[in-house]
């Protein structure tokens, strides 16, 4: 083996091995690499050469797992958006140094740095998933479609948290349009939704519907005083139950009460 070659088995294995890369089970980068075995390294390698280096690269992507920062809290789970932008990267980078016309040495070298590169730029794909779109509901119960780099699969996976979202005190003047807004940020994110439910509320045991649909919103034009009161919003799920209940309290200051727009949203543990 040769001092390059064993440099760039080296960084295989120090900057890839075990970082449970999921793009592996992408089609396209296996794709790739088997192009770049059988039309690119034997007319840029030595014969005795690209096999072994070969092996170790689909070996070495293969169990990417090896992420110092993460360690700790990588659940080995990616949801599809960081899945898609790892693998077009992971794609960009081969294709790069396949244009490049590199060989031999100068090859080895700059396909072991761009692994490193690879490497890097997963992690931070890895932390900003975990970070910002792993099940970022705070309450109700959010279905997140997640592919495990384990085996490869998809499968959705709930999670449950209460699903009062809380109350929300809307003040409005009289003849303004009043807007309730049923919406959360990661609604977006969710499998499994179905439509939205709009409620008059005039008792403890006596509602209206007043609205179903795909839209998020309840919109009453020119308010008067006999539509202040209490409102409540269900987003409905396949299942049997609504992912999220949101209260709304609707006042005015033209009616004789003054109350300042809020809400209070039940902040629960992460799933």
């Amino acid at each position: 083996m040769g001092p390059q070659v064993a440099l760039l088995v080296a960084a295989l294995a120090g900057c890839l091995l075990g970082a449970r890369s999921c793009v592996i089970c992408d089609p396209r980068v296996v794709a790739a690499l088997d192009a770049l075995e059988k039309e690119y390294l034997p007319t840029h390698l030595a014969p005795g050469r690209h096999r072994q280096v070969m092996e170790r690269v689909r070996e070495t992507v293969r169990n990417f797992r090896d992420l110092p920062y993460l360690e700790d809290t990588f659940m080995g789970v990616i949801d599809e958006a960081t899945m898609e932008t790892s693998v077009l990267s992971f794609l960009r980078s081969v294709r790069l140094i396949r244009n490049s016309g590199l060989a031999d040495d100068t090859f080895v070298n700059e396909f072991s740095w761009m692994l490193t590169l690879e490497k890097a730029a997963f992690q931070g794909y890895v932390a900003r998933f975990q970070r910002k779109d792993f099940y970022p509901n705070k309450c109700g119960t959010m279905l997140q479609l997640l592919i495990w780099c384990s085996n490869c699969k998809k499968q959705l996976h709930a999670c449950r948290k209460s699903r009062d979202c809380g109350v929300l005190q809307i003040n409005v003047h009289e003849t303004e349009d009043l807007i309730l807004d049923c919406e959360l940020d990661w609604h977006k994110l969710s499998q499994g939704l179905t439509y939205y439910s709009f409620y008059r509320v005039w008792g403890s045991n006596s509602e209206t519907l007043v609205y179903k649909g795909k839209r998020p919103t309840l919109i009453k034009r020119l308010v008067r005083p006999e539509d202040a009161g209490n409102y409540r919003c269900e987003l409905g799920t396949e299942g049997s139950s609504p992912a999220t209940v949101i209260h709304f309290e609707v006042t005015g200051q033209s009616w004789g009460v003054d109350r300042r727009m809020g809400l209070r949203v039940l902040g629960l543990g992460g799933c």
